[in-house]
């Protein structure tokens, strides 16, 4: 994948950076990132409490707007003594209600919402009134929630959110703010941001340009979208996309003025651009921000985990497997590339020679060597000789792949007899239908499976529920980016890292790969439950950070000893701030 944005920006690596060269002022700390502290424990609105109290008692209640502040506000669960000290005498009925019974009430009502969009409603309610309380429900119940949070549910909730909007949750930069980006950065509250995600809306899941309809950081530079248009209640800059050297202008004063504001170890994370964009910002950038996109790099990751899970399943080694893809945007050649990366790397044979294993569909066909002229540079890599194939199952009886993956963001396209076809030369053929939302799944877990007689290993990018057939019941594998971006990021964010490299990506999924246990394989699994997130992201954190410090892009130093018990202490009380 480096070697893909090598060649975009001219032959300059990410490990070729010149500190002294880089936007906003390279890896020094001119802007005084190192502010952060530990000294808040328990309650941080104590802190504001105690060097303002006499100012603030005479301004307005202190109680009244702690139970106003999602961050700190614990609603019943505020003991008798939080209750004297905080100024809530009077504003809270007198019972005491742990945590606990709190989110075993909310659960129950949760649970009697029969519409998914209505449950998304219900968690972001709550969250905008008490997040403590709203990732206690999330972390004890992350595989009934996540898809309502997360994919297939946030698709919808993309869609209509202009109807359902409440408040807003993240920062929106358009056109209008050219010129003041560094000034409105100010006014989010928060100083010390470790993470950024970033969006122009334009390539939402499988769903195209939503424009102004997503969080946290959206860059609205209008929309194409003739239907949010013509919408009364769309709440995005309501004109056409900007594009060119204004778009390039206002992503650049952006992406400047976040180092300018939160320093050189910020990492932004680029999510939901078109083709057209993405890989130009991730070349542009890779040199001089900590930048990661998800639609390209996590996507890769956590399928290319799923692929070296599989071969236990599946039998022989990554360069014994043939790959065909449909789909040859940012996810397809985003996952091509780290599968022929991973090639290279255990066969010690040259990437050009890898990835002549791997072989790309798109709409005009199979992608080969006299279309290579005409073709998107993304694209350019994966065009071998062969014949023209003009369709996916024509591709499927020339190329007889031995794995078959879908990133085409168009829903049925794996028909009965491309899977037919598929099974009738593997034993055990992997099918990788990896389009979200469930919509756009290029076919179900019902649909694999049965069309395979059973003989599929299925995984899809958005949940599927279990199917028995012949008796047996399979479990679908989710190749849900979940399981890579809250690691990989905190594996940056612990070891200080600057930059982002292929090999941390690789390291990533090698740590993914090895969590799925001999129960889940059992079952027909390539990734581990849900139910595991926060080890298993403890286990990619201490992975990637790993590799940093062995690349020589970690700044944190001293290294901790044992890097899997720090990012898991990371995660309950963020020890790393004492460095930052």
């Amino acid at each position: 994948m480096e070697s893909t944005m090598k060649e975009i920006r001219g032959g300059e690596s990410v490990l070729g950076m010149d500190p002294k060269s880089t936007v906003g002022g390279g890896v020094e700390d001119v802007y005084g990132e190192d502010r952060a502290t530990e000294d808040q424990l328990v309650t941080p609105w104590t802190y504001s409490v105690a060097r303002s109290t006499f100012f603030l008692l005479f301004f307005f209640n202190l109680g009244y707007t702690l139970l106003r502040d999602p961050h700190h506000n614990k609603g019943l669960a505020f003991t008798e003594t939080e209750r004297d000290s905080h100024y809530l005498r009077g504003l809270l009925p007198p019972a005491v209600v742990t945590q606990q019974l709190q989110e075993k009430k909310l659960m129950s009502s949760i649970r009697k919402y029969q519409v998914p969009l209505q449950k998304y409603m219900a968690m972001m309610e709550l969250q905008q009134r008490n997040e403590r309380l709203f990732y206690k429900l999330l972390i004890d119940n992350v595989e009934e929630l996540l898809p309502v949070v997360y994919t297939p549910t946030v698709g919808e909730a993309c869609q209509k959110y202009g109807s359902i909007f409440r408040r807003p949750q993240g920062l929106y930069i358009s056109l209008k703010e050219k010129g003041k980006i560094h000034d409105v950065l100010k006014n989010w509250p928060e100083r010390s941001i470790q993470v950024i995600v970033v969006t122009d809306g334009e390539r939402i899941l499988g769903l195209g340009d939503l424009g102004c309809q997503c969080l946290p950081v959206t860059i609205d530079v209008g929309t194409n979208n003739e239907e949010l248009l013509k919408d009364e209640f769309y709440i995005g800059l309501r004109q056409k996309r900007a594009t060119g050297q204004e778009y390039a202008d206002l992503l650049h004063e952006f992406m400047t003025a976040v180092k300018r504001n939160y320093g050189e170890k910020v990492l932004i994370q680029f999510e939901d651009f078109a083709n057209h964009n993405a890989f130009t910002l991730l070349a542009k950038y890779g040199t001089t921000h900590l930048v990661f996109n998800d639609d390209i790099q996590g996507t890769a990751s956590v399928v290319l985990a799923g692929v070296v899970a599989a071969l236990k399943l599946i039998g022989g080694t990554l360069t014994d497997h043939r790959f065909l893809f449909l789909g040859a945007g940012e996810a397809g050649t985003g996952i091509a590339e780290l599968i022929a990366l991973e090639m290279s790397k255990q066969t010690k044979t040259p990437l050009e020679e890898t990835r002549k294993k791997i072989w790309l569909v798109d709409s005009k066909g199979l992608i080969i060597s006299s279309r290579k002229e005409s073709l998107q540079h993304f694209k350019k890599p994966w065009a071998h000789e062969h014949e023209p194939v003009k369709d996916l199952l024509g591709a499927v009886k020339a190329i007889k792949p031995t794995v078959l993956i879908g990133s085409s963001g168009v829903g049925r396209t794996f028909t009965k007899e491309i899977i037919e076809t598929l099974a009738s030369f593997n034993e055990k053929p992997l099918v990788m239908a990896l389009s979200n939302p469930t919509t756009q799944s290029e076919c179900t877990a019902e649909e694999a499976y049965t069309w395979s007689q059973g003989r599929a290993i299925f995984a899809s990018g958005s949940p599927f529920d279990p199917f028995e057939y012949n008796g047996k019941v399979f479990v679908p594998g989710q190749a849900n980016n979940a399981y890579i971006f809250p690691g990989f990021g905190l594996g940056l964010v612990i070891s200080g890292a600057i930059r982002v490299h292929d090999d941390m990506l690789l390291a990533a999924s090698e740590a993914l790969a090895k969590q799925v246990s001999e129960e889940n394989y059992d079952k027909g699994l390539i990734y581990p439950p849900f139910s595991n997130i926060r080890k298993i992201s403890a286990n990619i954190a201490a992975n990637v950070a790993a590799k940093a410090y062995e690349l020589g892009v970690a700044t944190r130093l001293p290294r901790p000893a044992n890097l899997v018990k720090y990012a898991e202490s990371c995660m309950y009380s963020p020890v790393y701030r004492s460095y930052r």
